[in-house]
């Protein structure tokens, strides 16, 4: 039994999510028990330079270093606070706080524009100094150096803790930004049939909005109450369906470069159009997240699931699931909760799992 710490902070820049658990096994066949979870929030200002860096914000070289370092020391002391009165850690597992995502271009372009990039700062080496830790970082580097597009990530991990024998599932999680593992019947070569890719906007938008009507004051719509009071314009959701990612087959990754503050803008001028309420707007933003999640559901899967299961902020968001269960129809929509995970702090146990299986030497891509 080894117990690990993972350590998880999104595109939504909410915060740290950092989870505590116990791991035994090898490769699949895992046991897993979450000793402890619990989210840290970031200091305001702090916060506030990570988002202006996502938005495209010009740092100088110094600038950047102290950011690094700052991110790190709040990722350890969250692996300090959440060891509190309990069995030290032996390992952690760092994601870091993305700033800049690139996925790979057009091949037969120079490398320069072909290759993928991604820019996780607050740096293991720093994380395990500070805690006396040994600390594993930079997955999403790993995995594009490995060929693949550095997002998502989590893929094994889904297939290892949430697979079934008798319903063919969507794992949908709704960060910042939404993303999808397929995972068959487990049965004959189904691993082989495990796939995974971002579908879209999640939440990134609808916090940006939110914060733009409420004048700062809000930084979320709790529940969606507030996007639930309105009344989405499906003419403008189809208008922006047509957005060059949605078409794209996976595998594909994105993130705050495209679905961005300038992105949020240009949906707002196009809203203008339909003379839109700011419930309107947030309803039709919601209906935005859903719709391209269940179109890339239609476009890209063999066939649609047997059961769709939701974790990430996005799935306490009452409204949006409502919205989602409604363009799914008969197929259910629960949360990762109702089978035994938390959909809390799923990810941050991902990233538990993934330093768990280097540590042995043993991939975390499939």
């Amino acid at each position: 039994m080894t117990r690990v710490i993972g350590l998880m902070s999104g595109t939504s820049v909410d915060g740290i999510d950092a989870a505590l658990v116990e791991i035994s096994g090898s490769d699949l066949d895992l046991k897993i028990e979450l000793l402890a979870g619990a989210t840290y929030g970031y200091p305001t200002e702090l916060r506030e330079k990570i988002l202006a860096v996502c938005t495209g914000t010009p740092l100088s070289m110094a600038e950047l270093a102290a950011l690094d370092d700052a991110i790190a020391f709040q990722f350890a002391q969250a692996a300090l606070a959440i060891q509190t009165g309990l069995p030290g850690a032996e390992l952690i597992g760092s994601h870091g706080q993305t700033v800049y995502h690139r996925p790979l271009g057009v091949k037969g372009e120079q490398p320069v524009t072909t290759l993928g990039y991604s820019l996780q700062l607050g740096r293991g080496e720093v994380i395990a100094e500070i805690t006396d830790i040994k600390t594993i970082s930079n997955f999403r580097v790993a995995d594009i150096a490995a060929g693949g597009e550095g997002a998502p990530l989590v893929p094994k991990i889904d297939a290892c803790l949430l697979r079934s024998s008798t319903h063919n599932r969507c794992i949908q999680n709704i960060g910042g930004i939404s993303n999808v593992t397929y995972l068959p019947v487990s049965e004959g070569n189904w691993l082989e049939q495990v796939h995974g890719w971002d579908t879209g906007p999640g939440n990134a938008l609808l916090d940006l909005a939110v914060e733009y009507f409420s004048n700062g004051r809000k930084t979320y719509d709790y529940n969606g109450e507030w996007a639930a009071s309105g009344t989405p314009c499906e003419a403008l959701v189809e208008q922006w369906l047509a957005q060059e990612f949605f078409k794209i087959p996976p595998p594909k990754s994105t993130g705050r470069e495209l679905f961005s503050r300038d992105y949020l803008k240009q949906c707002l001028v196009e809203s203008e159009a339909y003379n839109l309420a700011p419930a309107d707007f947030l309803a039709t933003l919601t209906e935005l997240t859903v719709a391209s999640i269940v179109e890339s559901y239609r476009n890209f899967l063999p066939h649609m699931p047997d059961e769709v299961l939701l974790c990430g902020g996005g799935a306490s968001n009452l409204y949006l699931k409502q919205q989602l269960q409604i363009r799914l129809d008969s197929v259910p929509v629960l949360t990762t909760d109702q089978v035994g995970l938390s959909r809390d702090f799923k990810e941050a146990i991902a990233f538990a799992v993934l330093a768990y299986w280097r540590n042995l030497g043993i991939p975390g891509n499939l």
